[in-house]
């Protein structure tokens, strides 16, 4: 039995639950790790036959009531909520074609008035389609991709200059799930994760996880080849003048020895405009 969007997402957050997340006792032996499918039945208030149809396809059209039921018994957060509705069909989905690749020119100026600031636009499927100066600068010019999921899952460097790769992997991949539940039918959406998944045994890994999460304030460890190490701070905003564009904004503690780095790397990056 093909299981859904649906029922693959079901399955796969109830493998990352134990009982005593949910507060229940752990009796017996358990063949899987996580949850048994009767005991998700039992804290949503359905039957158990009706949660297994759920997972395996059978049932492809629950109630609100039942998908916040879920997603309680689940204990999934904001996002998680919101991408459970949208596989179970109870939420809009944007149009096909509502996501452009087209930079509007205000934004551009706005990002070259930040030197001191790695300021960069993407798309749902990671394409970063405008940089700043000292953005390109952060990432090597974009010599390897100017996707930026191929650029943590296929750049060779990427271990070394995420400093912390284990955890932007998984970031990466929970906001590209998500993403792609507002859009499935984006063809470059499609076409990045077809590459991804026969390209990277990580990136497959962490997919088979199903975990849909968007981007919030964080912190992330780089290892610049020219300024050496730097933390910075990452502020995500949705363009509200494009839906399906985010910008996101760096910046480093002032006084730190990340600030003198990043002030380094800004003068390297107005070194080689000048040139060019």
């Amino acid at each position: 039995m093909a299981q859904t969007e649906l029922g693959a997402y079901l399955s796969a957050r109830r493998a990352q639950l134990g009982p005593e997340d949910v507060n229940l006792p752990t009796t017996g032996r358990r063949r899987v790790p996580g949850l048994r499918r009767e005991e998700v039945a039992m804290l949503t208030g359905v039957s158990v036959d009706y949660y297994v149809r759920l997972e395996q396809g059978r049932e492809r059209t629950p109630s609100a009531q039942v998908v916040d039921a879920l997603a309680a018994a689940l204990r999934l957060d904001d996002d998680g909520r919101a991408h459970l509705f949208r596989v179970a069909g109870l939420s809009p989905r944007p149009r096909a074609a509502g996501v452009s690749n087209h930079v509007d020119p205000s934004l551009l100026q706005l990002m070259s008035a930040w030197p001191d600031n790695p300021a960069l636009v993407y798309n749902r499927a990671y394409d970063v389609l405008a940089s700043n100066a000292i953005a390109d600068a952060l990432f090597g010019a974009w010599s390897h991709s100017h996707n930026l999921m191929h650029v943590v899952f296929t750049d060779p460097r990427a271990r070394v200059f995420y400093r912390d790769w284990e955890e932007v992997a998984r970031n990466s991949v929970a906001g590209f799930r998500l993403g792609y539940g507002e859009s499935p039918g984006d063809p470059r959406m499609r076409q990045v994760l077809g590459e991804l998944l026969e390209q990277s045994r990580e990136f497959t890994e962490l997919w088979a996880r199903h975990d849909a999460r968007g981007k919030t304030l964080e912190r992330k460890r780089f290892q610049h080849d020219d300024v050496g190490p730097l933390t910075l701070t990452m502020q995500t905003f949705d363009v509200r003048s494009s839906p399906g564009q985010e910008l996101v904004v760096y910046h480093a503690e002032p006084g730190s020895p990340s600030a003198d780095a990043l002030r380094l790397l800004g003068s390297l990056a107005a070194g080689t405009r000048q040139q060019a």
